[in-house]
Parts: C-alpha cells; sequence; structure tokens
C-alpha cells in the first residue's frame, strides 16, 4: 500500500482507507459516519461488523497492521481480545467493529442517526 496521494492526517482520508482495508476483508455493513459536528469525541465513526468473533478480531488486526505498516497506531484499542465489539481509536476517526448480536443489540447506527451517513459505495469493491 503506498501512501503517494494519501493525506492520511485528514481525517476523512483516514476514514476512507479505514473503510477500504474493512471492505477487502470482507466486513458486513460498512458505515462510515461524519460525527464532528455533533461531539468532540472524534471526526468520523466507522461501522462494520465479522460473521463471528474470530472474523471481528481479523478485521480489527487488518486495520491495525496495515495502518501500522503506513506509521499510524491507534491511541487505543478496546474489545480485542473479546471480539464482541472491538474499538479502535486514531483519535479522529474511531472503528467499531461488532459481531452479529453485539451489532442489533447496540444498534450504534441508531444512536447516531442524526450524522451524516457518507456515501462509501465508490469505495467499495
Amino acid at each position: 500500500m503506498s501512501t503517494e496521494n494519501k493525506n492520511l492526517e485528514n481525517p476523512r482520508v483516514l476514514a476512507e482507507e479505514i473503510t477500504k482495508i474493512l471492505d477487502s476483508k470482507k466486513a458486513n455493513g460498512l458505515k462510515l459516519l461524519r460525527i464532528d459536528d455533533k461531539t468532540v469525541l472524534a471526526d468520523y465513526f466507522v461501522i462494520c461488523g465479522g460473521n463471528s468473533n474470530t472474523q471481528v478480531r481479523a478485521l480489527a488486526g487488518e486495520v491495525e497492521e496495515k495502518l501500522q505498516e503506513l506509521g499510524i497506531t491507534p491511541h487505543h484499542i478496546e474489545g480485542y481480545n473479546e471480539a464482541v465489539w472491538t474499538v479502535l481509536d486514531y483519535c479522529s476517526v474511531i472503528v467499531h467493529i461488532f459481531n452479529r448480536e453485539a451489532r442489533d443489540f447496540y444498534k450504534l447506527e441508531k444512536l447516531w442517526s442524526d450524522a451524516e451517513d457518507i456515501d462509501i459505495s465508490s469505495l467499495l469493491v
């Protein structure tokens, strides 16, 4: 993965890169929400699901590994071992990876329904 023409310090560019990484590993129900006008937590949430706890762990690992290759490390990771709801905090972008049951239970997209849902169709293969 080349860093050419990528400004990963830009939160939108970073969020889109994370979305592409997750899509490449077959994440389910990928969503990119712009939340910067709703909270000080971050600028974007990337939300997706895995079919199993093993896939949740693999998705989180892939994001961490690919971004680390580009010199970007998460500020914090939560829930990796349990792999029910794993959160990777990249400060301006927070990645939420759920197993099916947790995603249905927490309904994070509904909680943030007033956030802008970014069209990611051009990023997906």
